[in-house]
């Protein structure tokens, strides 16, 4: 089993079509990646009271009680460096309280859900990230190449 962790996306309507938050990691884990804001469930904490903790602390935002849908699981598999194996719980959410702001761990910006900046990004979230954002709640299972950055394959998780 790999780390847990959680992942809320941010939702909002725009002139040009729905726009989803992202952040670009200042430090830690993927630097200089655009990545979904969210971290690790820490102990005795559900992964919507980690995805609400991490959410306030990268982009100092309160999620509304309610207001975030499951939106499935993404299962990451590092073979060649099993010690970053995640268990992600993700979500969406479209409702808030508190402005959008850039902490120290992340600079959050809005990107049109159907331009994501996907070469910023982890290769992996081309393969599930359009799905979660389109609303279809699924659960994928990634396992990456020896290099660490590319797909080496990717699923979605059986019924077992």
């Amino acid at each position: 089993m790999g780390a847990p962790v959680a992942l809320c996306f941010l939702l909002r309507a725009a002139p040009g079509g729905p726009e989803v938050l992202l952040g670009r990691k200042k430090r830690g884990f993927g630097l200089g990646k655009v990545v979904g804001l969210g971290g690790h469930i820490e102990p005795g904490e559900t992964a919507a009271e980690a995805a609400v903790r991490e959410l306030f602390e990268e982009a100092g935002v309160t999620l509304v009680e309610g207001a975030m849908r499951p939106a499935g699981t993404v299962e990451f598999r590092f073979p060649a460096r099993p010690e970053w194996d995640m268990e992600c719980a993700m979500f969406t959410c479209t409702r808030w309280v508190g402005e959008i702001a850039e902490s120290d761990e992340i600079a959050p910006a809005w990107y049109p859900v159907d331009a994501l900046p996907r070469a910023d990004m982890w290769q992996d979230a081309d393969h599930w990230l359009p799905v979660v954002l389109s609303g279809v709640a699924s659960d994928f299972v990634v396992v990456m190449a020896e290099d660490n950055e590319t797909v080496a394959t990717f699923g979605v998780k059986s019924e077992a």
